[in-house]
């Protein structure tokens, strides 16, 4: 009965994490079809990344936190790197290098199983569940898509279309 249990939460978390991803995927291209070319590459404040920037850290981090945990793939990630970028890459490529390891993670998601997900990894140097990495990069990916949302909306001003509308008074419309 335990398995059972254990192979049904595991199921119930695999699910709500597929659920953010996916939510959180779109976020992204929301946002960044509010932002111009040049505008995904500007910075809103002097101590403030842009969003291209913010999306080349999150493609390091879901593929060391995510892929490397529980996927087993090998870490190549170069932390730096994410923030020093010396030119501006072209938006459909940037979005599309995001999609792919979106799809990447899928992958993952589909074969991983219970046992995986609380085994001992080593990522950045610390000890953690699969699990508990990717808890940790649903947080992260969640921060800052809202911080690239919230850029887009320093941008477009008025002009702004939310992500998301109350669709009924119980939502607050």
């Amino acid at each position: 009965m335990k398995d059972r249990e254990n192979s049904a939460i595991a199921r119930a978390f695999i699910h709500e994490t597929r659920s953010t991803l996916a939510q959180e995927q779109r976020r992204i291209h929301h946002s960044f079809q509010q932002l111009s070319d040049e505008q995904i590459w500007q910075r809103p404040a002097p101590d403030v990344n842009c969003a291209g920037t913010i999306l080349l850290h999150l493609l390091g981090n879901l593929r060391q936190w995510f892929l490397r945990s529980n996927g087993g793939e090998d870490d190549t990630r170069d932390r730096p790197a994410e923030f020093a970028a010396a030119a501006p890459i072209p938006r459909q490529v940037l979005l599309a290098d995001f999609d792919y390891l979106m799809a990447r993670i899928e992958e993952v998601l589909q074969k991983v199983a219970p046992e995986v997900l609380l085994s001992i990894k080593r990522v950045q140097g610390v000890e953690t569940t699969g699990l508990a990495a990717i808890y940790s990069t649903i947080t992260h990916l969640e921060g800052h898509a809202l911080q690239v949302a919230y850029i887009a909306h320093m941008f477009a001003g008025e002009g702004y279309e939310p992500f998301w509308k109350p669709a009924n008074t119980a939502q607050g419309g």
